[in-house]
């Protein structure tokens, strides 16, 4: 699943939600343009989502693969986007 993919799905879930719905349309949007979305912005949404209980709702209606998919596609974007942490030695 593509990362604009799963914006649009957790968009889908976001309308009670102000904040959640400004962070999925604004990614989902720069996504769907070809556009890079920040790690911070992507990670934000996905814990607004969980904080606003969106990923049972998204669970039940698309089933247990497909939420699964919708869950890593911004995880993997997040980490190929994030800058590696520096270990102390």
């Amino acid at each position: 699943m593509e990362p604009a993919d799963a914006t649009r799905m957790i968009l889908s879930e976001s309308a009670p939600h102000p904040e959640l719905l400004r962070l999925a349309r604004h990614s989902h949007e720069e996504l769907s343009h070809g556009r890079a979305v920040p790690h911070e912005t992507l990670s934000e949404m996905l814990r607004e989502a969980a904080r606003k209980d969106v990923y049972g709702p998204l669970r039940r209606r698309y089933g247990v693969p497909a939420f699964d998919a919708m869950v890593e596609a911004p995880a993997r974007e997040i980490d190929r986007l994030a800058p590696a942490p520096v270990r102390a030695r």
